[in-house]
C-alpha cells in the first residue's frame, strides 16, 4: 500500500506558522512579481478567489483579505521538517514536491495515517491531508478528496469504484485540459468511465504516460515509490518578466538573469548541455521558441549566454512586440564527467563568482548586464523560487 501526504493550502499554512494571527482569516499568497494569486486560504476561496487571479480582481472580491508574497526559502524549511517526519514513519519516501510525499504504507489503518497527520500538525505546525490506496495514483486521488486535514484509504474493489464513480477525469493528476478534451471526444469524462476503457486505445490516444494511469486507476500499482529524483531531460528557468516590456535593456537583462540561474542549477546536477533554447511569449505576437546547438558539451555562463544572446533577436520578432515571459533551457543533457570538450575553451570564472555567491549571498556578484532589474533584485520574493527547491521529482 501506499501513502501519499498532501498539506492543505500549504504556502498560506506556512505563513500561518509564523504569523498566528492570520489564522481563520482570508489569506492570498502572491506570486514573485505581486500580480496573482499562487495560493488562498478556504476563507479567501469561499470569496470567490482563484488561484491564478489577478490582485486587482482579487482584492474587490475579498476586500477584507490579507496578501502576502510568496517567500520559498521558508516553505523549504518546513516542507524539509515533513519530509523527515515521513522519513522517520517509512523506509520509503519520495519528496514528490514540495508539499507532498509518497511512502510505503507497512500499516495502512486509518488510525497510524491519523497519528502521522497529528504528528506533522504539532510538530511542523502545517495540516495535511493523507490517502493511503494500492497505487500512487488513487492516494493522491484519495488525498485530493479528503481536503482539508482528512484521510482516505481505499482497500478492496468497492472502495476503488466508489472513489472513481462520476469523479471528473481532470481530477486525476496527469490528466489535464488537453488529455481531458481529447477523452471527451470519444465520450470519456469521468475516471470510472477511463478505467473501464479499453487499455490500448487509452495508450493509443495518451501514449504510455496514459496506459500508466489507466493501470494505476485499475489498482495496479506501475508507478513506483522514488526515493531518488529522476535524471533531468531538460532544465529550465525563466517565467514571467512581471510587466510586459519591450525594452531592448531589460528583455536582456533578463535573459542573463535566467542564463546565471540555469547555470546554477547546471553546476548543481553536474551537468552540461549540447543544445540551449530561448522561448518567448507575447501580449500582442505568437510564441517563439528557438534552439542553438553549442561548440561541444557547455554548462559555463559565458557559452550558454552568447548562445541566448545570439537567439533573442531572432526569437524577438518583430522587435516591437511586449515580451511577457522567458524561458531559456538547456537540452541534450549529459554528466559533466562525460562531456565533449570544445577546442576553444576559455577559462572559466564560474568556480570563483560561485565562492563569493556562497559566502556573500545568491546574487551578490552577477553580471552587469542585469544592472536595469533594480526592482527585480531589490525585492526579496525574487531571490528563491520553487525551482531552487532540489530534490523534488515532480520538478
Amino acid at each position: 500500500m501506499i501513502g501519499h501526504v498532501d498539506a492543505d493550502c500549504f504556502y498560506v499554512s506556512a505563513e500561518r506558522v509564523r504569523f498566528p494571527h492570520l489564522r481563520g482569516m482570508p489569506v492570498g499568497v502572491l506570486g514573485n512579481h505581486g500580480a496573482c494569486i499562487i495560493a488562498k486560504s478556504y476563507e479567501m476561496k469561499a470569496a470567490g478567489v482563484k488561484t491564478g487571479t489577478p490582485i486587482w480582481e482579487a482584492v474587490p472580491l475579498c476586500p477584507q483579505g490579507v496578501y502576502l508574497k510568496r517567500d520559498f526559502t521558508w516553505y523549504e524549511v518546513l516542507s524539509r521538517k515533513m519530509l523527515a517526519i515521513v522519513q522517520a514513519a517509512s523506509p520509503r519516501v519520495e519528496f514528490y514536491s514540495i508539499d507532498e510525499q509518497f511512502y510505503l504504507a507497512r500499516d495502512w489503518t486509518l488510525d497510524t495515517a491519523r497519528r502521522l497527520q497529528s504528528e506533522i500538525l504539532q510538530r511542523v505546525g502545517v495540516p495535511v491531508s493523507i490517502g493511503i490506496a494500492p497505487t500512487k495514483t488513487l492516494a493522491k486521488l484519495i488525498s485530493d478528496t479528503s481536503k482539508p486535514f482528512g484521510c482516505g484509504i481505499v482497500l478492496d474493489q468497492h472502495d476503488r469504484q466508489e472513489l472513481l464513480a462520476g469523479r471528473p477525469i481532470t481530477d486525476v493528476s496527469g490528466i489535464a485540459k488537453r488529455n481531458a478534451a481529447r477523452l471527451a471526444e470519444h465520450g470519456i469524462t469521468t475516471c470510472d468511465q477511463f478505467a473501464a476503457a479499453d487499455r490500448a486505445f487509452i495508450r493509443w490516444l495518451l501514449t504510455k504516460t496514459g496506459e500508466d494511469l489507466w493501470w494505476e486507476l485499475n489498482g495496479i500499482s506501475v508507478l513506483p515509490i522514488q526515493m531518488k529524483r529522476p535524471e533531468h531531460k531538460f532544465i529550465s528557468r525563466g517565467g514571467s518578466i512581471g510587466a510586459a516590456s519591450r525594452d531592448p535593456a531589460r528583455v536582456r537583462a533578463f535573459v542573463v538573469r535566467n542564463i546565471e540561474r540555469l547555470v546554477e542549477a547546471l553546476t548543481h546536477y553536474k551537468v552540461c548541455c549540447d543544445h540551449l533554447i530561448l522561448s518567448l511569449l507575447f501580449t500582442d505576437a505568437p510564441e517563439r521558441t528557438l534552439r542553438s546547438s553549442l561548440l561541444g558539451s557547455q554548462g559555463d555562463f559565458d557559452a550558454l549566454l552568447e548562445a541566448a544572446l545570439h537567439l533573442l533577436p531572432l526569437a524577438w520578432q518583430p522587435p516591437t512586440a511586449f515580451v511577457h515571459y522567458m524561458h531559456v533551457i538547456a537540452a541534450n543533457l549529459r554528466p559533466v564527467a562525460r562531456r565533449q570538450r570544445s577546442l576553444f575553451e576559455q577559462p572559466k570564472l564560474e568556480d570563483i563568482k560561485h565562492a563569493v555567491n556562497s559566502e556573500m549571498g545568491r546574487f551578490a556578484l552577477r553580471s552587469g548586464a542585469t544592472m536595469p532589474l533594480v526592482d527585480v533584485y531589490g525585492d526579496a520574493a525574487n531571490a528563491y523560487d520553487i525551482c531552487d527547491i532540489y530534490g523534488k521529482s515532480c520538478f
